[in-house]
């Protein structure tokens, strides 16, 4: 069931912001999230959060300007998705701008699981040039055993990451990390890539103090910034004030033509306007050609492209992860159609959580196969594909109110035999169990779902910010809210009406094309993924936005969601 439920906001902070100018409609949905007044929607860096603010990053600085100072070699290692890709050519990039030797290593998902480990540390400890100094990105945190054995083998370790700590950290020559116990950085939402690009500000800023630089000499590291905010949207952290900064920021430079070949290359052979770019093109568009590597494959295509300073060559590995990306959404197809097939023989409106497993599934594609049934059903689930181990490895997506990690927690403690490994968070984790388990699992997932929630817990809500009259929705109202930085955590505004529906057609046997009314208007509308006719006088989540088609623009409303009737 799903039901549509007004934001409530801040009715004299929506006053201020649209004394300022900004349309009324756009003002409540700011107010609604949390914006009080226009200083709030700075997005010039000098309303970015300092470098020294964030502990780590002098001590990080120091280290790695003594690895500068004594030529001695860096080797970072990076995750395996966008926002660890996106890392990974921050810090070359950056390091090699401040006089550093530096090379990467990215382990594959397959073959050496995540982060740095104790075989990844014996990896990079045997390439030429010898690695004096790891430096993690997007990773590295939970690496304690991995630390100890670099130190074994004389090699230093800089972690820089974002993810949770566990209840020990490594013992290395320093962690940057927003979310360490003691960190006051009011960011927790920076991204891995932010993390990396922070650091090296700060090495830059100490460098600068040391004489090394002056104002006018120092690498423009801003230059970096779309690597960065391309990775803060892909890895879908929440858009706090800092990250809208650094995403308008690169977003500014990718419209005026100063990004880097690779993006480029990636918005051209998307299909994309680079002029005209914006976050959902980093979500929908970019960032899944650079994630579909690192799930089908290796994640190296996807740096080297981020790295290329040749637009040929960056083009050419564009055109690599495009094809590795089309082979990626037809094996999600695929497996999606497999996941349906499946569920028809579960209960749905009696279950409260589900796991999937078939043979042909592929460990790199799981995640998304379970988000995409988790949308469908709202209830958490899980899907599992075989490894060469003989195992079975997971990745589960969960809804509001059921905390998935700690449901985790609870069947691995029932069932030890069975659960090898798990971690992750409230709304996504991963897991490995033993394979003749499956079943086993999946009844004491249901029953440990079914003992910590209430039937509400599966009423979709989805968020509105109210109705729009008839005269307010219009090309300003699209321009004003493209105006803005929105995304995971400040999500762009979502109206809810009740139109009449004055015709309805099927597109393509899965969208709902519909002509709407309101108050003597007529609307053109697109409801994607939805088949089911309406009737009556729906209420319907919508946005507005410019449809361009021969020429001719005007307003069309897409669809996110329907009321559905008490």
């Amino acid at each position: 069931m799903t039901k549509l439920v007004s934001r409530p906001y801040d009715v004299r902070a929506a006053e201020r912001l649209a004394a300022s100018g900004i349309l009324a409609p756009v003002a409540r949905a700011l107010a609604a999230r949390g914006i009080e007044e226009p200083s709030d929607l700075v997005q010039e860096w000098s309303g970015m959060l300092p470098p020294n603010t964030l502990s780590g990053t002098r001590a990080a600085a120091e280290r790695l300007a003594l690895a500068r100072d004594r030529g001695e070699h860096v080797t970072i290692v990076a995750d395996y998705d966008c926002d660890g890709a996106t890392a990974c050519s921050v810090g070359i990039r950056g390091l090699r701008m401040l006089g550093l030797s530096v090379d990467y290593f990215v382990p594959d998902r397959v073959i050496h699981g995540y982060g740095l480990t104790d075989r990844v540390v014996d990896i990079v400890a045997a390439r030429k040039p010898r690695p004096d100094v790891i430096l993690t990105v997007d990773n590295g945190i939970s690496s304690v055993k991995a630390v100890e054995h670099a130190r074994s083998l004389g090699i230093e370790v800089i972690v820089t990451d974002h993810h949770l700590p566990g209840p020990l950290v490594p013992e290395c020559a320093c962690i940057v990390n927003p979310n360490l116990a003691g960190c006051d950085f009011p960011s927790k939402a920076l991204a891995g890539v932010g993390v990396i690009y922070y650091v090296l500000l700060a090495l830059r800023a100490l460098l600068r103090e040391r004489g090394d630089f002056t104002a006018q000499t120092q690498p423009r590291l801003d230059t970096l910034v779309d690597l960065v905010a391309l990775g803060t949207v892909a890895d879908v952290v929440k858009l706090d004030k800092n990250n809208r900064i650094l995403v308008a920021q690169g977003l500014k430079r990718i419209r005026s033509g100063r990004t880097h070949p690779g993006i480029a290359a990636l918005f051209s052979i998307a299909g994309k306007d680079m002029l005209r770019a914006s976050v959902r093109d980093f979500g929908f568009a970019i960032g899944p050609r650079i994630n579909a590597a690192g799930r089908l494959g290796t994640m190296e295509n996807g740096i080297e492209c981020l790295l290329a300073d040749d637009p040929e060559e960056a083009l050419r590995y564009a055109r690599s992860l495009n094809e590795i990306n089309t082979e990626r959404r037809e094996l999600e197809g695929e497996m999606q159609a497999a996941a349906e097939t499946a569920l028809e023989a579960i209960d749905l409106e009696n279950a409260a959580a589900v796991s999937l497993f078939n043979p042909t599934f592929n460990e790199g594609v799981v995640g998304l196969v379970a988000s995409r049934i988790k949308e469908r059903i709202n209830r958490p689930v899980i899907a599992f594909a075989p490894t060469d181990s003989g195992r079975l490895k997971g990745s589960g997506r969960s809804i509001p109110g059921i905390h998935l990690r700690d449901m985790l927690d609870l069947v691995a403690k029932e069932l030890p035999d069975v659960v090898k490994t798990f971690g992750g968070h409230a709304m996504a984790a991963g897991l490995t169990i033993e394979r003749d388990g499956f079943e086993d699992f999946s009844r004491a997932f249901e029953r440990t779902v079914r003992a910590h929630c209430t039937p509400e817990t599966f009423e979709k809500i989805v968020l509105t910010d109210g109705g729009l009259a008839p005269d307010e929705i219009s090309e300003r109202l699209c321009r004003e809210v493209e105006h803005q930085i929105w995304g995971q955590g400040f999500e762009a505004p979502l109206f809810a009406n009740e139109f009449t529906v004055l015709s309805q057609t099927l597109v393509k046997d899965a969208h709902l094309k519909m002509k709407l009314g309101l108050g003597g208007a007529v609307y053109d509308a697109i409801f994607f993924r939805h088949t089911e006719a309406l009737v009556g006088t729906p209420k319907l989540a919508y946005r507005p936005d410019i449809n361009e088609f021969r020429g001719r623009r005007t307003v069309q409303l897409v669809v996110e969601a329907a009321d559905d009737p008490a």
